[in-house]
């Protein structure tokens, strides 16, 4: 299972090889838990332990697999970041996507070395997703051939960027380009920021760490302000768009082409926020296998709280979840490295349906991923509220996909206009013209769902069934919108108009291609026990997502009261049926206790030894009395017994 999960056997194999590299290196592991670190304690610790894997890299993995590295990373500086964390994943990529040969052959391999440390700095104070409101300027001066970075006002600081306030020397930095009076709009720089020696910031820089977050505080997410920086000419990244020293603009081939970046970072966004479900899963689902607490039958000793149908309701879904979001996030990425490869050719044609894609799977999976780890701690009972659980810090993280690269219903509504551009070709009787992710729209429906009158249908009547909902709300969405216009309202009040209803078909169309991908793998599975195993999560996990969006194919008697009720049945029998397989399903994804960091997780099962053990060795524990109760508190008391 380790290896459908992974992709190979090769790369399950290697996996557990480098865990094993890794539990015999204690310079590589925490010096004491995390939660029991000051936030500059975290930064420290990280940085040591990321000294020693760049001089010890090359005997634990191949550096240059990205999935290595990820594991790597993830086992020894773990999911609350560190000083680099930015640099392997939005800055390497940015220059690969976005810098010409020559500038590659200058950047690249110091990037590499990690000689330097970079970041991708795009997020304002005053604008995020919106790009074209982005407010730091880069203002070409024909007489020198350099751009003036410049940072009009407080709203224009670029915030957020990760390791921005501290680790990073340099930065891709997005501003409008302005030349000869004329904006073209955002583009990407490559910036030194501080001196190569000192570290200390460049004149005309500014720069800070932007303060604590709710999680993710080992990384430094910082500030960027320009007085009138200069930058050479050839500083813009160039591979598709190039700026002439007489200032001549030649423009991308493609509107969207500089969205590469972002595009990679939501195409491996999936199997990040898969594999943090699946961790927290893991936790807990293993806790409730150890622990007991009441009785089903009064006759009998106490019971595994996973025997609760309660508790499988609450746990399986998302596990199922966790699955479709690794297989959905695995075949979009090999979409991703497809398009690369067509846009290096010059052929970008393809860039608007990743585009669109990407937005929405980006919205559902991160928020569905929040949900399905609440509820994994909440599974934990009281013990999940403990920082021992390390539940916490797993959502704190993952929480924040709902909101960095694209905020959530912003991303749907991006989506809506690649549907709507697609209903509208239905309607025009151009369904031939439909991107084969949208191709569904353009095919006659049956007039209601067959599901549970065709034996051995397998996932097709299912499968018809999320296409049905999609269609019907895609169109319903388009005709309110194309309505309104047609009644006078300007394009942009009416898409405001209609953007709940746009985002519920943007959100009903992603979940359509994860049933798909869902679907597709499992069929292209040989070996029987994994596929019987991974039929059955399947099987829950189309009947409790179409139960979820029932609403949908109710409202046109798509789906009939009794096929409801069929649906929900199926749910509670596949409840059952992956009972036994529960533990081990979320042991397949193999994270090694160092990864977890959990007392709950323990793969041993030693639980409540583990948490009194954690417990005592709190900075609290260190003195009997605390000097809050000496100074504060023991006064107190004396006085009022006086």
């Amino acid at each position: 299972m380790a290896a459908q999960i992974w992709g190979s056997e090769k790369r399950a194999r290697r996996r557990r090889e480098i865990s094993a590299k890794i539990a015999q290196m204690p310079e590589l592991h925490d010096s004491k838990p995390l939660p029991f670190m000051t936030r500059e304690e975290k930064i420290m610790e990280s940085a040591r332990k990321l000294t020693i894997l760049t001089e010890k890299m090359g005997q634990i993995i191949d550096p240059t697999d990205p999935a290595e590295l990820y594991h790597l990373n993830n086992e020894v500086l773990g999911l609350e970041g560190n000083p680099m964390a930015l640099h392997g994943v939005m800055f390497i990529p940015a220059l690969s996507a976005q810098a010409s040969d020559e500038q590659q052959a200058k950047w690249l391999p110091r990037a590499l070395r990690r000689e330097i440390i970079g970041t991708y700095a795009q997020t304002e104070l005053g604008h995020g997703t919106n790009l074209q409101n982005l407010e730091t300027t880069a203002t070409y001066d024909l007489a020198t051939q350099e751009f003036v970075l410049h940072t009009p006002q407080i709203t224009a600081l670029k915030w957020w960027p990760g390791n921005l306030g501290k680790s990073s020397n340099y930065a891709v930095v997005v501003a409008h380009m302005i030349i000869k009076a004329k904006n073209y709009g955002p583009h990407p720089f490559m910036v030194q920021l501080r001196d190569e020696k000192t570290h200390e910031p460049l004149p005309g820089i500014t720069i800070g760490d932007i303060g604590p977050k709710m999680a993710y505080n080992i990384v430094d997410n910082g500030f960027l302000g320009f007085n009138k920086y200069r930058i050479p000419r050839t500083n813009l990244l160039m591979r598709h768009t190039k700026v002439e020293a007489d200032g001549t603009y030649i423009k991308p081939p493609h509107a969207k082409i500089n969205y590469s970046a972002m595009v990679h970072v939501r195409a491996y966004m999936l199997t990040g926020q898969a594999i943090m479900l699946a961790s927290a899963l893991n936790i807990a689902t293993r806790y409730s296998s150890v622990r007991r607490q009441g009785q089903i039958d009064k006759s009998q000793p106490e019971v595994k709280v996973l025997e609760y149908q309660t508790q499988q309701h609450r746990l399986f879904p998302s596990i199922a979840r966790a699955y479709a979001f690794q297989f959905a996030g695995a075949e979009t990425v090999k979409l991703y490295e497809h398009v690369l490869k067509e846009m290096k050719s010059g052929n970008v044609s393809l860039m608007a349906d990743l585009h669109a894609l990407t937005s929405g799977l980006k919205s559902v999976v991160t928020y569905q991923t929040g949900e399905g780890i609440e509820q994994a701690r909440m599974a934990c009972g009281g013990h999940g509220y403990s920082m021992a659980s390390y539940i916490s810090e797993i959502y704190g993280v993952a929480i924040g996909g709902c909101t960095y690269e694209g905020e959530n219903m912003v991303m749907l509504l991006q989506l809506a206009r690649y549907l709507v551009k697609s209903a509208a070709l239905v309607k025009s009787g151009q369904s031939s013209k439909l991107g084969p992710l949208v191709a569904y729209l353009g095919v006659k429906s049956e007039p209601t769902s067959l599901i549970d009158r065709i034996p051995n249908s397998g996932f097709t009547e299912y499968v018809k069934t999320f296409q049905h909902v999609s269609k019907r709300q895609t169109l319903k969405a388009a005709d309110m919108f194309f309505g309104l216009m047609e009644k006078g309202e300007k394009r942009e009040i009416a898409w405001n108009k209609c953007s709940v209803e746009l985002n519920r078909a943007s959100r009903l169309h992603t979940r359509l291609f994860i049933v798909e991908a869902f679907v597709r793998r499992v069929n292209e599975i040989a070996d029987i026990r994994i596929k019987e195993a991974l039929t059955d999560l399947l099987h829950l996990h189309v009947n409790y997502e179409l139960l979820d969006i029932a609403s949908y194919a109710l409202e046109d008697g798509f789906l009939s009261a009794s096929q409801l009720d069929y649906i929900r049945d199926q749910v509670y029998l596949y409840l059952g049926k992956i009972r036994p397989n529960a533990v081990s399903l979320l042991d397949s994804w193999e994270f090694s206790d160092i990864e977890l960091r959990s007392v709950l997780g323990r793969r041993d099962g030693n639980v409540y030894e583990n948490l009194f053990k954690w417990a005592k060795s709190s900075p609290l524990n260190k003195t009997d009395v605390l000097s809050s109760v000496t100074q504060y508190l023991k006064p107190m008391m004396e006085k009022a017994r006086l």
